[in-house]
């Protein structure tokens, strides 16, 4: 009798029995990859569960140093069992670290590998072009226009971006100051493929959009580059580039705005802006992004040379109107949308349940070393914050700064699972 009154035991409910739409309720809430991270370490079954279900979360801040930090938190944040300092660049959810004989991608999160050629390695097609001068001395120059053969023994010939496009196609930006090429091979080739005896440009960026490889040049030209097989390699090779938008007629020399500019009582100019061109993917529409740097002209002093320097920056967004081959200006992204703007790689972000507030831009001021237009009166700098409906600049994050220094140039976005 006193068996059968004997309450039956049960064993306690376990956290790795949660269901796995619960789980998805309480990742939505988690905003931060390093809450993320905390979440998926607790057992097999959460980890799995943050594969399956996670909305995309925040973009960490990278600096070459190996530092990261997770927003919208202020504290470093730290990858187990690896530092990966010195890196040289960045796309998506990779560190671009340079090689004696090319360079080697590492994706942080998942700890996958690709390797990619060397600049020296490049096959020219056509493989007999050749570079053609004019003048002499300080006179010579490119004729009729420059090329991939006057660029490519430069020493400072370098990566100004690269995209991941697909398993099978890897795109890069690789120039010297405002002059560039379009690259492309597959991950883990022994070389690159150009267009030998197309006209370099002042390409701003690239993207990959619904299967297409698009690039934005400084007359605000979008141009579509085409992509086909070689016969003999199976290897990825430009074989047209076309333009798809014209630009809007704001012609500028160098990146100046000409009529924007502002005179003193002598005629000389006082300021003027400077512009940088994003281009990135948001809910199925491409956008162009331009970004307004309004600089400072100080008034000329016999023998010296002025500095142009930096203030702040105003942001206008446009959408591709590929039927009518034209940008179209908008007033909004959403108020569930934040753009992470940056020079290697720039993504929206869906804020709708991570308590942030939409309709922004994040911006830095990561400028190519290589291309200085200007330079700033402070000497620390920090992620900046653009409100696109009411316009205007905060700072939210005060406590992540960095010295304008060359390395710290390389400072970028990272994103999970991209």
């Amino acid at each position: 009798m006193e068996a059968e009154k004997k309450p039956h035991s049960h064993p306690l409910p376990s956290w790795s029995t949660i269901q796995l739409e619960l789980a998805g309720l309480v990742l939505r809430l988690l905003p931060a990859y390093a809450d993320r991270a905390r979440f998926a370490a607790v057992c097999p079954q959460w980890r799995a569960a943050a594969r399956q279900l996670q909305p995309p979360a925040l973009p960490l801040l990278a600096f070459p140093a190996g530092t990261f930090y997770s927003l919208p938190y202020d504290e470093p944040f730290h990858f187990p069992g690896c530092g990966f300092a010195g890196y040289k660049s960045a796309c998506g959810s990779w560190l671009v670290f340079p090689r004696d004989d090319g360079c080697f991608l590492v994706n942080p999160f998942s700890r996958a590998t690709v390797t990619l050629p060397a600049l020296s390695c490049v096959w020219l097609r056509p493989p007999n072009a050749v570079a053609k001068w004019s003048g002499e001395g300080k006179g010579k120059r490119a004729d009729p226009y420059c090329i991939w053969m006057h660029i490519k023994d430069s020493d400072e010939l370098h990566v100004i971006k690269l995209i991941l496009c697909s398993p099978d196609l890897v795109a890069a930006l690789v120039g010297v100051g405002y002059t560039c090429q379009i690259l492309v091979c597959q991950p883990g080739a022994l070389s690159w493929s150009v267009r030998s005896n197309d006209q370099c440009k002042d390409y701003q960026d690239m993207a990959f959009y619904q299967g297409k490889l698009y690039a934005l040049d400084d007359d605000e030209n979008l141009l579509v580059v085409n992509i086909s097989s070689d016969q003999s390699t199976c290897d990825p090779q430009v074989s047209r580039i076309g333009r798809v938008i014209k630009d809007m007629g704001d012609k500028c020399f160098k990146g100046y705005r000409l009529y924007h500019t502002v005179f003193d009582d002598t005629f000389m100019p006082r300021s003027m802006p400077l512009k940088k061109l994003y281009l990135l993917e948001s809910r199925g529409t491409l956008l162009m992004v331009r970004r307004k740097i309004w600089c400072r002209i100080p008034p000329p002093i016999p023998g010296t040379s002025g500095k142009i320097v930096a203030g702040q920056s105003a942001f206008e967004v446009f959408k591709a109107d590929f039927e009518h081959s034209r940008w179209i200006k908008v007033s909004t992204v959403g108020d569930d949308q934040v753009l992470f703007l940056g020079r290697r790689c720039s993504r929206t972000v869906s804020v709708s349940q991570d308590g942030l507030l939409g309709n922004r831009i994040f911006f830095l001021d990561d400028d190519d070393e290589h291309r200085v237009d200007y330079f700033y009166d402070e000497e620390n700098t920090s992620c900046s914050t653009y409100d696109i409906r009411l316009g205007g600049v905060s700072y939210p994050h005060p406590m992540i700064s960095w010295k304008r220094r060359h390395e710290t140039r390389l400072a970028a976005w990272l994103f999970p699972q991209d």
